[in-house]
């Protein structure tokens, strides 16, 4: 996966630079983005705090493990099944 180029901190302060006034074309030319990156950023973002979002990261991290995890564990129950039914 792609390493992101701001932090969690940068990436707070974007949307809040824009609700201070900042105008959202003035934003993505300073910090290099695309319009829909911000708006992006900005509907997931939007009213969080540093730590709030990096406790999001962490859930998100762990979800994607469990869910890695269950598709392993399916696709081992699946082959046992399929030799199960096979008649000897």
């Amino acid at each position: 996966m792609k390493k992101a180029r701001l932090t969690e901190e940068q990436i707070i302060g974007i949307p809040q630079e824009h609700e201070a006034g900042a105008k959202c074309a003035d934003l993505c030319r300073k910090h290099g983005m695309s319009e829909g990156t911000f708006y992006a950023w900005k509907a997931k973002y939007s009213g969080m705090t540093v730590s709030e979002a990096k406790r999001l990261k962490a859930l998100e991290d762990e979800n994607a493990k469990l869910k890695k995890l269950l598709a392993e564990q399916m696709l081992d129950m699946a082959a046992m099944r399929e030799l199960l039914q096979k008649k000897w």
